[in-house]
């Protein structure tokens, strides 16, 4: 169970992916030696895209270091044929490599998108001519909305399908999931942890992990984390009564909409850090009252309080938050909460 044939494309890589969000969050040495490290420990799956800033950069150094064979998967937004031919391109170039195994069409969030993507002149046209020049391997799509997804799964244009699914939102294992293994599509697991969000992590990795026939995808900033997943791989996915009821507790924490952290919003137009503001709920649950309290957040709460609403993260947020509204709701929040823990003390 810890390997897995990714189903009709012949390739064989460990059930555990490495995701390249949190490599741009980090020195480039830190996260250099956080892909090394991972890829010492077994992991030969690492999943980045071209928005995910210098992520690509910092993997293809680790990977030439390594020297070592890995699966490799790249995502585009861009909608066109020319444009994500350009993407391609440069990921190889900062990935250091000629070929790359999977590239998805990435974040297809609605039906307007996906018509775009598959239009004569569009993104997969792109894919299937570098695909046809031997540049990419295989063409796949990434998308956060379930409903769209299924359209694209029952449209068969895709060899590879990149979904959310974690113990909050596991609504993808209802329809997405089986129909993509019915016509034995490959299939990544994004966003296990959802962003982060998930107060029992190793819990939910191995909830994840329980699913056969998934390569699962996470983030992982330190060499501790690649210890934890790697840990939970190779470990079993029974799960005890007090389990199953904290899984079920969790899911019942998260039924209305969250920020997954995945910073897809960012950079704001006058520099507000909005995932620290819309996860501080979350945040304050794992750590207690003293986040409302901290300098850092100080800054951060007064930047949120300067939104000009200009809507640019609506734009980008592949959940489709509204943002401005939510930062709105939870400054007032804070607010009430400092002024409470202010009156607590005297």
């Amino acid at each position: 169970m810890h390997r897995m044939l990714i189903n009709d494309t012949g390739i064989e890589v460990s059930r555990l992916g490495l995701g390249g969000i949190p490599l741009q969050r980090i020195a480039e040495k830190e996260a250099i030696e956080v892909v090394s490290y991972a890829i010492e420990r077994g992991i030969d799956f690492i999943d980045t895209a071209r928005n995910y800033t210098v992520s690509e950069s910092r993997i293809g150094k680790a990977m030439e270091q390594a020297g070592k064979k890995i699966i490799i998967s790249s995502k585009s937004v861009d909608r066109t044929t020319d444009g994500i031919r350009r993407d391609i391109e440069k990921s190889m170039n900062e990935l250091k490599v000629s070929h790359i195994d999977f590239y998805h069409c990435h974040s297809v969030g609605s039906d307007e998108d996906y018509s775009r993507v598959t239009a004569k002149d569009g993104a997969l046209n792109g894919l299937l001519k570098a695909k046809e020049e031997g540049v990419i391997g295989h063409t796949g799509v990434s998308s956060y909305n379930v409903e769209v997804m299924e359209k694209i799964v029952d449209d068969n244009l895709f060899e590879t399908i990149m979904v959310g699914f974690n113990i909050v939102e596991p609504i993808a294992y209802k329809s997405v999931i089986p129909k993509a293994m019915k016509k034995k599509r490959g299939i990544f697991i994004m966003k296990p942890l959802a962003g982060g969000v998930i107060g029992i992590p190793e819990l939910a990795m191995r909830w994840a992990l329980s699913f056969p026939g998934l390569i699962v995808i996470t983030g992982m900033e330190n060499k501790a984390e690649v210890d934890k997943n790697w840990g939970v791989l190779q470990g079993g996915y029974s799960f005890t009564d007090d389990e199953k009821q904290r899984i079920i507790t969790q899911n019942r924490e998260f039924t209305g909409r969250f920020c997954h952290r995945c910073q897809y919003c960012e950079p704001c137009t006058v520099n507000i850090p909005i995932y620290k503001i819309l996860s501080i709920k979350n945040m304050v649950r794992i750590h207690g009252d003293k986040m409302l309290t901290r300098p850092d957040f100080e800054d951060t709460l007064e930047r949120a309080k300067n939104c000009i609403e200009c809507n640019d993260c609506l734009i980008r947020c592949p959940y489709n938050l509204p943002i401005p509204f939510m930062m709105k709701e939870l400054v007032k929040w804070v607010d009430y909460e400092r002024s409470r823990i202010g009156d607590a003390m005297y």
